[in-house]
């Protein structure tokens, strides 16, 4: 049933898909389908060569990178190192020093009142990766801190930062040492990915000179080296199931605190620390269940009540962005969760 629901959607909305089903955190379903690299261009030539999806296959999570960020601030937050409602400031005296009511806590929940997003590769084009990000760290409050929600790109980049100060590292040492490692998450980490035959292709870019393929796809990522506290995390479906066991079992620190309602106003869902709960977008009929999306077509949907852990991951920004069904096809891999969970 798994496999031909995702028959129903490849090449149309994705040219690959696999999904993953885990009831009581045993595996019941799963099922890979479409060729890694299809086309060549943005008028979907085929390509020569169209190496087909395994079920290891690695993607580009894009915006489920939100959630290891997460998960190593609320290890740091464990150990005393950070404090989830002490100003920002504390940490970036240069950057928010004139912002001292931007806390932790908002900037997870996206309430620090940042705009969404800088394309910031475009602003400055020819500086490097350090001074961009400093700049993104300036980005100037365009609505109340406080809220109502506003999703942001930027205020996910800068508690990356955070985590690199507190935790004395870098993101993806932080993210490899504090989650991937410990988990035994052995395909999960940030690009460029070496095993690149693994990986489906995302979108073509001219200015990258062709398909994107084992380097994050995010624009601004891209533009701050490939490691951001909001995207460039890659991984596989089975990785992602147990990423999602462990926030579902409590395995990772404060997971309690990071999937409890933080009553934040003007979303259309409820919304945690960095996750989303009961987002309409991806849990389809398990209405309690948390979790978060990525822009390349995955999502990753964790329901106690079930006990279920649901992992999609598709390419549907290859070969270009805006293809339409992905909401469609997250809807039917949930109701086909629910289906085995109630089996």
């Amino acid at each position: 049933m798994l496999e031909d629901i995702l028959l129903g959607a490849v090449p149309e909305v994705a040219s690959a898909a696999v999904a993953m089903i885990a009831v009581g955190g045993t595996t019941v379903a799963s099922a890979a389908v479409g060729e890694l690299v299809r086309y060549t261009g943005t008028d979907f030539t085929l390509a020569s060569e169209r190496p087909p999806v395994t079920i290891d296959a690695i993607f580009d999570l894009a915006s489920i990178s939100k959630l290891f960020t997460t998960s190593v601030i609320m290890s740091l937050v464990e150990e005393g190192r950070l404090d989830l409602d002490a100003p920002v400031a504390t940490w970036l005296p240069e950057h928010y020093g004139h912002r001292t009511q931007i806390t932790l806590r908002h900037l997870l929940t996206h309430r620090a009142g940042l705009q969404p997003t800088r394309r910031i590769d475009l602003e400055l084009p020819s500086a490097d990766a350090a001074t961009r990000r400093e700049a993104v760290l300036s980005t100037p409050i365009t609505t109340p801190v406080g809220g109502p929600y506003l999703y942001t790109d930027v205020g996910m980049v800068t508690v990356g930062r955070l985590a690199e100060l507190a935790g004395e590292a870098p993101l993806d040492e932080l993210v490899r040492d504090r989650v991937s490692a410990k988990l035994g998450l052995d395909d999960t980490g940030y690009g460029p990915v070496a095993a690149v035959e693994r990986v489906a292709a995302t979108e073509w870019k001219p200015e990258r000179h062709g398909v994107v393929r084992g380097e994050v796809h995010d624009e601004t990522s891209y533009g701050l080296g490939g490691v951001a506290g909001h995207a460039g995390v890659f991984s596989t479906a089975a990785d992602l199931v147990r990423f999602g066991e462990a926030l579902r079992l409590g395995h990772l620190p404060l997971t309690g605190e990071m999937t409890r309602d933080q009553g934040v106003e003007g979303a259309a869902f409820r919304h945690g620390l960095g996750v989303r709960i009961g987002d309409p977008a991806i849990v389809g009929p398990l209405t309690g269940a948390f979790g978060h999306s990525g822009f390349t077509g995955t999502s990753l949907v964790v329901d106690p009540a079930h006990e279920l852990t649901v992992v999609l991951l598709t390419n549907a920004v290859h070969p270009i962005r805006g293809r339409d069904g992905i909401r469609n096809l997250r809807h039917a891999v949930a109701t086909e969760a629910l289906r085995l969970a109630k089996t």
